[in-house]
């Protein structure tokens, strides 16, 4: 486990707690996707560890137009332990808390060429009853693959790709 996932585990506990004791959980999730995509830019990310950067800048730079004071107060808290540039890793940390709270499976379905809609339905379909949960997926395509499909569902990984395959068939010739 990375270092900077357990440094940001305790903050994206404590976002999450504030925004379900707000009952603002979408809110706080946009937020912190916009907060994440701006501090992982390779500019910002130098510039939030510049001392000086004073708190009050980093905080109105990171901030997503209407943030709440709670929001806008938790990245102080995050500025003043100089932990902004975890934000990435608390943001994926708390979109993994969410989804648990609501009973979804984030899953990404990596494949060597673009899916079509309907196969992306069906393999939704079987992992909606796999694991008794509504199933949130997004793609990406990865042509080093050759051929098949990646599925990565919270803790399960399923290589259908023929890479995969490959290997497996590799590793089993060599013993």
């Amino acid at each position: 486990m990375s270092q900077s996932i357990t440094l940001a585990r305790p903050y994206a506990r404590a976002a999450f707690g504030a925004a379900s004791d707000e009952q603002q959980l979408p809110a706080w999730s946009q937020a912190l996707g916009f907060s994440a995509q701006v501090a992982a830019d390779p500019r910002v990310a130098a510039l939030l560890l510049n001392p000086q950067l004073s708190r009050e800048q980093a905080v109105m730079l990171l901030s997503p137009e209407g943030a709440g004071q709670a929001y806008v107060r938790f990245l102080g808290v995050l500025a003043d332990a100089r932990r902004l540039t975890l934000l990435p890793e608390i943001a994926a940390l708390f979109e993994q808390l969410r989804a648990e709270a609501e009973r979804v499976v984030l899953a990404t379905v990596t494949s060597a060429a673009e899916l079509p809609e309907g196969e992306l339905d069906t393999i939704k379909a079987a992992l909606a009853r796999r694991f008794g949960r509504d199933v949130q997926v997004s793609t990406a395509v990865d042509a080093s693959l050759i051929g098949g499909a990646i599925i990565n569902a919270g803790d399960v990984v399923i290589d259908g790709s023929l890479k995969g395959k490959l290997a497996r068939l590799q590793a089993a010739l060599a013993n």
